[in-house]
């Protein structure tokens, strides 16, 4: 194993895949990189899939079957990423049973297109968590405004949730409180609250991406590449905050774990930053980063581990944040337009999922 993931776990951090494919399975690559590079869990969305169905021969005897089937386009598309995240999860379970439920995790999302949609969120949550029949499994929920009332359902049922596309200090604050209400709900339904898991994946390039952007148009290209990590570090003060607080000592005293912040979006999309950036300046306890395979590697061969690099740097990270507002940085509105580019994106996705699986559902 590498010497720089190790340094990396041993801070606390948890090593998420962010990826996923029927090939990567069949290959025994994933159990590889359990073994080698501490991966202890596997994120998926609607991009990861399209990309995955677009490569290789791995998915044409499930779509041969189900084309005789006469199935819809809809059915064939969860038959698909269900069959992957069940064996994904049976791969990962050793690590969920080791770790007590902690990691050991796989994610797989709602169809994006109900995102503004609570009501069908959830019935979606319910479908999928059903599909899939797995303990370790996490269903993914987008941080809408409409998404808040479909995560505390879903943990109200007893559904592990990984609340993903969560760009502003406000939206994680709500998707907190959205949490503790589902916990709260399902302690007074008599669940387990020790069975009920969540992550929140707090993105972390698209920042940086979209600020850098403004601050070229501001003439201010001195602070490009701090914002991501800046905001990232507030969310996790924003966290501990939280747990410090007695309605989550309360559960906690009564079985709960905590939400564990997820750092997603870890791939660095602009080639002059270190490949990097967003694992060794988000070095903290009891957090998850989860990575495309190409971060992973770069971690794994150069990566920086000194310690937690995000807790004594709060005041550096509101200094941050105020000089970007000062060069007339408008965060609310780039946290806006963040949000709705991500639905966006996983939605375009989706339909390219669905489009391939149409075009190569044939007997």
């Amino acid at each position: 194993m590498s010497e720089n993931l190790n340094k990396l776990t041993g801070q606390g951090v948890s090593i998420w895949l962010d990826d996923i494919s029927r090939e990567r399975l069949r290959t025994g690559n994933l159990e590889q990189l359990i073994r080698e590079k501490n991966v202890v869990g596997v994120t998926s969305n609607p991009t990861i899939f399209a990309s995955a169905l677009g490569k290789g021969d791995a998915y044409d005897a499930q779509l041969h079957d189900l084309a005789v089937r006469g199935v819809s386009v809809e059915e064939a598309v969860r038959a698909i990423t269900t069959y992957d995240i069940r064996w994904a999860a049976d791969v990962l379970r050793p690590v969920y049973d080791a770790t007590g439920g902690v990691d050991g995790r796989v994610s797989l999302e709602v169809d994006p297109r109900l995102a503004r949609d609570a009501d069908k969120t959830v019935a979606e949550a319910r479908a999928l968590w059903w599909l899939v029949d797995r303990p370790n499994l996490f269903i993914k929920i987008p941080a809408t405004q409409e998404g808040l009332p479909a995560i505390t359902q879903a943990l109200s049922e007893g559904i592990s949730v990984n609340v993903t596309l969560i760009f502003s200090l406000e939206r994680y604050r709500a998707v907190m409180d959205a949490w503790l209400a589902g916990l709260e709900a399902a302690q007074a339904k008599g669940l387990d609250l020790a069975a009920i898991e969540s992550v929140a994946s707090f993105f972390v390039s698209r920042v940086d991406t979209e600020i850098d952007k403004r601050l070229d148009q501001a003439g201010k290209p001195e602070l490009k590449g701090q914002a991501g990590v800046a905001n990232a570090r507030l969310a996790y003060a924003a966290y501990e905050e939280v747990v410090a607080s007695e309605r989550w000592q309360r559960l906690r005293a009564a079985g709960a774990r905590p939400q564990r912040p997820l750092w997603a979006s870890t791939g660095v999309k602009n080639p002059d930053y270190s490949p990097t950036l967003y694992v060794d300046q988000l070095v903290a306890p009891g957090t998850v980063n989860t990575m495309p395979e190409k971060t992973l590697d770069a971690t794994a061969a150069r990566a920086a581990i000194t310690g937690d690099t995000v807790r004594p740097f709060y005041e550096q990270a509101w200094n941050t944040m105020a000089a970007l507002k000062e060069a007339g940085i408008d965060y609310d509105d780039v946290v806006a337009v963040l949000e709705e580019e991500g639905v966006q994106k996983f939605e375009a996705s989706w339909e390219e999922l669905l489009e391939s699986v149409t075009k190569n559902l044939v007997p």
